[in-house]
């Protein structure tokens, strides 16, 4: 099994075992919008349209293989990591479909001091990473930017419904954190 299979095996497992135990339970109301299902059809797609476009395009490969390959192990070792330590922080306030509970506090400790979606971060470093191990500009595009923008669409949806909830508290929150990479976006 090459490189970039383990990774995505790796992010399918981390990501089926968060959709089995993460899911809103019914206490709190619902915002997601359909945009669970856009994530997962985005995703499938695009990783599907890059390993195509890997395979196929060979005249898009990077030279440097196995500095890609290396790279894209990094960046998704880090970004699974970022990932898992903001649900950790997040505690019972993560869900994998946006869910405001009847309860909801403002968290911004751990890595949300510095950004406002560091779970989004984490897994468009992963997609990063994941896409780079096929050492293929193509594939790179094919698979990053489909994901970001779908990701784009669901922070949207989520900031609406966390400053619908929270209000002035989350809208500070909002004017002193950048979204996903702290002092730039």
């Amino acid at each position: 099994m090459d490189v970039s299979a383990c990774l995505g095996l790796a992010y399918l497992f981390s990501e089926i075992l968060l959709n089995l135990t993460r899911r809103s339970r019914g206490e709190g109301v619902r915002h997601d919008r359909s945009t669970l299902k856009l994530l997962w059809l985005v995703i499938l797609a695009s990783v599907a349209s890059g390993l195509l476009v890997a395979r196929y395009c060979p005249g898009a490969t990077i030279p440097q293989r196995d500095f890609c390959i290396a790279v894209g192990v990094a960046l998704f070792v880090i970004g699974l990591g970022l990932r898992w330590w903001a649900i950790v922080v997040l505690g019972r306030f993560f869900t994998v479909d946006v869910q405001i509970a009847k309860d909801h506090q403002l968290v911004d400790t751990g890595p949300f001091r510095w950004m406002r979606h560091p779970s989004y971060t984490g897994v468009l470093l992963a997609f990063m990473g994941f896409a780079l191990s096929l050492a293929n500009w193509a594939a790179f595009a094919a698979i990053t930017v489909p994901i970001f923008v779908a990701f784009i669409r669901r922070m949207n949806v989520e900031e609406q419904a966390l400053s619908g909830a929270l209000g002035n508290h989350y809208l500070d929150y909002m004017r002193r954190t950048k979204r996903l990479l702290p002092g730039v976006y």
